[in-house]
């Protein structure tokens, strides 16, 4: 696609592969930007396409990407910020939304992936894969901002738009339940000092 499609739904989203879009977004990191990445295939693709002291790798907090990626976006509010996070994790942390909305921070992009599953304990099925449709969720909750993927032509395009134009983003894309090109390093005391360093802050 070569243009910004405003009403793409989500029948209208085509399947994506999560480990070859988070490459499109690492290649277009330049150096100062946080990524904070949700538990498991997630955050494995995240550190199989680079590590980097400015990426923190969540270990077993289900949920917790987004706000905790909101509050470096709160921080420093002079760094742009990006969530990746799932439907699973999401849907257990609804109220992220709106109070992304209400604080509004320019600085923040919350991309997630929707498999429709539980992908990592076993594949169980989310409500994403019936009722749920994560971007009417979000507009509901004030993020005006919210847009699916329709195609990786069309992710590479919202992504620019989030580095250069103010925010809060959601992008929500539609992926496959590929596995995961790698598996990050269980180390959560070495991930959270890495982090810090990265974004230079004290204990």
């Amino acid at each position: 696609m070569s243009n910004i499609e405003p009403n793409v739904t989500r029948d209208g989203a085509v399947l994506l592969n999560r480990t070859a879009l988070t490459r499109r977004l690492v290649a277009k990191l330049k150096s100062e930007e946080a990524v904070v990445a949700g538990i498991g295939h997630t955050n494995f693709d995240l550190w199989a396409s680079g590590q980097r002291p400015q990426n923190f790798y969540m270990l077993g907090s289900m949920g917790l990407a987004t706000p905790i990626a909101l509050g470096v976006a709160i921080a420093q509010p002079q760094r742009k910020v990006f969530a990746l996070d799932g439907d699973g994790s999401i849907l257990m942390q609804l109220g992220s939304f709106g109070t992304v909305a209400s604080v509004a921070p320019k600085n923040l992009a919350i991309i997630i992936w929707d498999n429709g599953a539980y992908h990592i304990t076993g594949a169980q099925k989310t409500l994403t894969s019936s009722t749920v449709d994560l971007v009417e969720m979000a507009k509901g909750a004030g993020l005006k901002q919210a847009q699916w993927a329709a195609d990786e032509e069309h992710f590479d395009a919202l992504v620019g738009r989030a580095f250069t134009e103010d925010g809060p983003w959601l992008i929500v894309a539609k992926i496959d339940q590929t596995k995961p090109a790698g598996v990050t390093e269980r180390d959560p005391v070495k991930i959270r000092l890495n982090f810090m360093n990265g974004l230079k802050a004290s204990a």
